[in-house]
């Protein structure tokens, strides 16, 4: 079985064959979180890596910086359309542009980056099979230092689609049968055994989980086939019901969404404030075990 959607991931020999495509733009989406019992974790953009080395005629995007809400106290936090769409301007991204994404570590903030311009309206966005780790290994051409501007685009919202679940629809889902609310985040963080805590430890009350990490093969880094998708998400009960992705800040969580999204899922929602917000709550049910 294949997926719906294929055109939203990209292999490492489609992307080299179009490196010099004007119309494809790639962009290079890392960012690490280092724990910090303060404050759960820093967050340091993967610009080092990106000027240390990249894919030739890549851009990096600094995800809380420039494509996050910074008036929010939460971090991550989806943008009001008219400042992602400047953000997207400002990287010399047209309305008909195929974007390209990737990282040189965890493969969900460059899936993070596509939610974000799926629920803008910009479906010509696709994730890099293997991402920065597969390009290397396979002994492709990169570029070091940091990259020249681009000329702006422009890059307009085409409409805003409501793929943002918040609390209030979240607390409304516990109990609800015709709901499948999915934790993306690792098995200890969802039992509560260990792992970062975003406040109290454990899932949202009722929720089910596949972590993120999950979906790839952990040799070559790569999304598992469709058939092997879709044995894992049905086992946790998402085929069938209106899903619900969250994890600790909105970003894990767009791995489940997207994996869901090529395989045909048409009612999928992102948790954009996750645990950051709800395992702070203490009037927000939570389990553990």
């Amino acid at each position: 079985m294949s997926f719906a959607h294929p055109e939203y991931l990209v292999s490492t020999g489609w992307l080299a064959a179009r490196l010099d495509d004007p119309a494809v733009r790639v962009f290079d989406c890392t960012t690490h979180l280092v724990p910090d019992p303060k404050a759960t974790y820093q967050v340091v953009p993967g610009r080092a890596d990106f000027e240390a080395a990249h894919i030739p005629g890549a851009q990096f995007i600094d995800l809380q910086a420039d494509l996050s809400d910074r008036g929010q106290r939460l971090r991550f936090m989806r943008q009001a359309p008219e400042d992602f769409a400047a953000a997207m301007r400002r990287f010399g991204v047209n309305g008909d542009t195929r974007v390209i994404l990737y990282s040189t570590a965890n493969f969900w903030w460059a899936s993070r980056v596509w939610w974000l311009l799926r629920s803008f309206g910009h479906d010509n966005a696709a994730v890099l099979d293997g991402g920065m780790q597969k390009w290397q290994r396979e002994g492709r051409p990169v570029e070091t230092g940091p990259a020249p501007a681009r000329p702006p685009g422009d890059f307009t919202v085409r409409e805003v689609r409501d793929v943002m679940a918040d609390k209030a629809e979240v607390l409304a889902a516990i109990g609800d049968p015709g709901v499948c609310t999915l934790n993306a985040l690792a098995p200890a963080q969802h039992s509560g055994t260990g792992g970062n805590a975003y406040g109290r430890p454990g899932r949202i009350a009722g929720s089910v989980n596949l972590p993120a990490a999950h979906l790839l093969d952990p040799e070559t880094n790569t999304l598992l086939p469709a058939e092997r998708l879709r044995a894992r998400f049905g086992d946790v009960g998402a085929l069938d019901r209106r899903v619900i992705t969250y994890c600790g800040g909105g970003i894990a969580a767009s791995a489940d969404a997207l994996a869901l999204v090529m395989l045909g899922h048409a009612n999928v929602r992102l948790y954009d404030a996750s645990l950051s917000e709800w395992a702070v709550d203490p009037a927000l049910p939570m389990e553990t075990g």
